[in-house]
This record gives C-alpha cells, structure tokens and sequence, in this order.
C-alpha cells in the first residue's frame, strides 16, 4: 500500500493512539456487494461524508451504510438552520480526500465528528483517504479519538 493517502491515514491515526487496519480491495457495484467482500453486513460499512455549514466551516457525518443522513435530525443535534453536502472539489478542499474515500482520520482539517449511534459497538469499515482500500477500525475507538457526538442521525433508505 504505497498511496500516498494511506500513509496520510497511517500517520494520522498513530498520531491518536487508534488502531486501523488498511485494506486493498476490489470496486464493489452495490453495498450488499462491498460488505460481502469485506466479511461484513450493509450496516457495519459507513458512509464518512463531508457536509457543509452556512458559515463555510464543515462536520464529519458517520452512518451506517445502509442509512441515509436525516437533515432535521443532524441539523438539530449540529443546531443550525442548513446543512449540504459540497460538491466534490469542495469537499477535496475541505478533507483532501476525494468523494467515496472521505475518512476524518488525516483530513487536512479537523472539522467536528458526528456519529450515528447505531455504529456503536461495531468493527466498521470506511474509507481509507484513496481509492481500492477499505480501513477498518473499531467504532467506539473512533468515536472516543475524535470525541466524536454520538447521536441519531440517520434515517432508513428510501425504497
């Protein structure tokens, strides 16, 4: 694993005392897909997005993969009026990571965690800062080095 994002995670997450492991993996076509080449269930996959305030200033939203972000619930619990998800080269400019491999763990910025409750108590994987690797960490480790907020802010998939 030589990309240079990896090490970025590496470093980042020794720098916290979290311990990762990073993973090559193939592109997966669907979630149920991914989380059947990782050994995993849909749930223990997190989406890591990257969501945009009014200031300009951004938060870290950790859901389940197979939930969505409830904005009402995230936006209470974040106590703002609007949130977004940016396009992807702000979202580069805010993380340094390209969209589908955001991770907070080395993120040029350190923008506020939140985190669905329901990833509590779980061995996830994410995105691991570059394309084809999956990083999986212990959730309630995560959560604790990022003093992450635990709340809920997800929502079942639309059918």
């Amino acid at each position: 694993m030589n990309a240079p994002e990896t090490a970025r995670v590496r470093a980042a997450a020794s720098a916290r005392g979290l311990k990762i492991e990073l993973r090559e993996r193939p592109a997966a076509r669907s979630l149920p897909e991914a989380a059947a080449l990782l050994g995993l269930t849909p749930p223990d996959i997190l989406k890591s997005l990257v969501v945009k305030r009014s200031d300009d200033t951004f938060l870290f939203a950790l859901i389940p993969g197979d939930r969505a972000i409830s904005w009402p619930k995230l936006r209470a619990v974040v106590g703002v009026n609007r949130l977004r998800l940016p396009d992807p080269a702000v979202a580069f400019e805010a993380t340094g990571y390209e969209r589908g491999t955001i991770v907070p763990i080395g993120s040029s910025h350190a923008w506020p965690v939140y985190a669905d409750g329901r990833i509590a108590g779980r061995r996830v994987a994410m995105g691991a800062g570059a394309h084809g690797y999956s990083l999986f960490v212990d959730a309630d480790d995560l959560i604790a080095a990022y003093d992450a907020t635990v709340a809920d802010i997800s929502q079942p998939l639309p059918e």
